[in-house]
């Protein structure tokens, strides 16, 4: 587990878990947490492993979940794998068929599998995969897994938690176009929808996370010195969400740069494109 320095400490306060009000919420309950072999869903499934539930773990690794799954049916949990690529449309229709057919059905769905990917438009110019690839795991997968399954969740009351990040709330920045642009579209489809849910009597959980040490930052040298939140801790921010039913989870410190973004926004996007213009001149 990744030790917080002292600024990380002020910046991501630690989260009570209160671990006997999650066991009396959760217990008897099914879980589906994708994304679940690595990072967030990973440390989620563990520290759920304690607790007498079904989990339903979904992620592309079939190694890593055949690992988790020994590991955690040694405790208290049942484990169900599923492997898959949700940007596979036949492996996403074999998925939906098996959650279809849940003898005890659905009670929460942690929507946390995503891509995150860092480029620039002159580097992508011949690379429009790029944008489908991101958009197709971080918006149209999870909204295509919704769909099916918000009726299993309307009959049990369920519980919705959807993994999201800061930058949606915040000014977009360049070299991120394709992954910021794809995580705004299912916030603001899951926004959206919440209202309609809560109607129905599902619950709906918003988690806007800042960097998170996980595999997936690994590729962007400038991240590893950064200030991140470890997979723990958001492990322990989602069990909290679960039992509280909190609608929204967001850094403290979170609304200075949502302040920040309306009153310098003209002066951040100049001053950006000047660095940008400087930079392409050394180069």
């Amino acid at each position: 587990m990744h030790t917080y320095s002292l600024f990380e400490r002020l910046i991501f306060p630690q989260t009570y878990l209160n671990r006997r009000k999650l066991g009396r919420e959760l217990e008897g309950k099914t879980i589906l947490i994708t994304g679940a072999s690595s990072g967030i869903g990973e440390q989620l499934a563990y520290l759920l492993a304690d607790i007498k539930v079904h989990l339903i773990l979904v992620a592309r690794r079939v190694d890593r979940l055949a690992t988790m799954k020994i590991l955690i049916e040694t405790k208290a949990a049942q484990v169900s794998v599923f492997p898959v690529d949700l940007r596979n449309e036949k492996e996403m229709t074999e998925l939906l068929a098996f959650l279809q057919q849940l003898p005890d059905g659905l009670d929460v769905v942690v929507s946390n599998a995503g891509h995150s990917i860092k480029r620039s438009i002159d580097q992508s110019l011949d690379r429009y995969h790029d944008f489908t690839r991101t958009m197709a795991i971080n918006y149209l997968a999870p909204v295509q897994l919704l769909l099916s399954i918000i009726p299993l969740l309307t009959r049990k009351q369920g519980h919705i938690i959807n993994i999201s990040t800061v930058n949606v709330l915040l000014l977009p920045t360049p070299n991120w176009s394709a992954y910021q642009a794809s995580k705004a579209a299912f916030d603001f489809w899951f926004r959206a929808a919440a209202p309609e849910l809560n109607a129905k009597g599902v619950f709906t959980t918003s988690i806007y996370l800042p960097l998170v040490r996980t595999p997936m930052i690994e590729p962007t040298a400038a991240y590893r010195k950064m200030p991140a939140m470890s997979p723990e801790h958001v492990a322990k921010i989602i069990g909290h969400s679960m039992y509280t039913k909190m609608k929204i989870y967001k850094p403290w410190w979170l609304i200075f740069g949502q302040l920040a973004s309306i009153l310098f926004r003209r002066y951040w996007e100049y001053s950006t494109a000047r660095k940008l213009r400087q930079k392409g001149q050394r180069l």
